[in-house]
């Protein structure tokens, strides 16, 4: 019998739904999964406009997977983090927004995956947690980085240093989730969110993703000569032409509240 993929692949339409697919092992990440994850992201087909990022079974991700942890030496485990931070790098870096949908564990590694997308959406179920003090390790998928600038370093700390888990409303209030809703309404939301995204234009959402985050590490005299930048680059798009033209000739919808 063929083992099942580590990474389930689904499409719908302009949207691409992975799921981590080791719900026997609370989709736990060992080095392959890893490695599936990195070779998704790096071979993004080109139709695709946005990605929904999902976990098979009852729970997102419950973490590093620590059976393969104890045989690693000092310079093994560098390798090892810096091959999460290649693969992170790729969610975070995507040619496409990334709208991760959250339910059950999102725990040390599983946060670490969850941060490094662009939209997340939390299920009522979820619940977060660096149980990595209690280990006797450290975080090393990129978590000390991307979670800090979420809910701010002394909160990562406190859940390190003491083991907190947060509910799915803590996390939400802190920032961890950009959505909440009930369970099993997650995926929906998800894939809704990722069809009004994949309807954006394309370098306008490229832009978001990959020049916001940049501008914002820089000095302001710098960010906004970077946006300048950006933002001339984007309206010269014949996509933005249009769309500017469908919104003066009174064929684009205005904002309204409650979209």
């Amino acid at each position: 019998m063929q083992d099942q993929p580590l990474i389930k692949s689904t499409r719908h339409d302009a949207v691409l739904h992975l799921a981590l697919n080791r719900p026997a092992k609370r989709n736990a990440v060992n080095d392959a999964l890893v490695q599936a994850l990195d070779a998704q992201f790096a071979a993004v087909p080109p139709d695709v406009r946005a990605i929904v990022l999902t976990g098979e079974g009852e729970q997102f991700c419950a973490g590093l997977d620590l059976s393969e942890l104890t045989d690693r030496n000092v310079f093994e485990g560098i390798l090892h983090s810096r091959m999460w931070h290649s693969a992170l790098d790729r969610i975070q870096f995507s040619p496409v927004p990334v709208v991760a949908v959250l339910h059950g564990a999102v725990v040390g590694g599983g946060l670490e995956i969850a941060a490094s997308a662009h939209v997340r959406v939390a299920e009522r179920s979820a619940f977060y947690a660096f149980p990595e003090g209690q280990r006797g390790i450290f975080v090393g998928g990129g978590g000390s980085v991307r979670v800090p600038r979420l809910i701010g370093a002394a909160r990562v700390a406190d859940m390190m240093l003491t083991g907190r888990v947060l509910d799915a409303d803590e996390g939400q209030a802190m920032g961890l989730s950009t959505y909440l809703v009930d369970p099993g309404q997650g995926l929906a939301k998800g894939l809704a969110l990722a069809q009004k995204i994949a309807g954006n234009a394309p370098m306008s959402n490229y832009a978001v993703i990959q020049a916001l985050p940049r501008i914002a590490e820089l000095p302001p005299a710098e960010g906004l000569f970077m946006e300048a930048l950006v933002a001339a680059i984007a309206q010269g798009e014949p996509a933005a032409k249009e769309r500017l033209r469908a919104f003066l000739d009174k064929r684009a919808g205005k904002v309204q509240k409650g979209q």
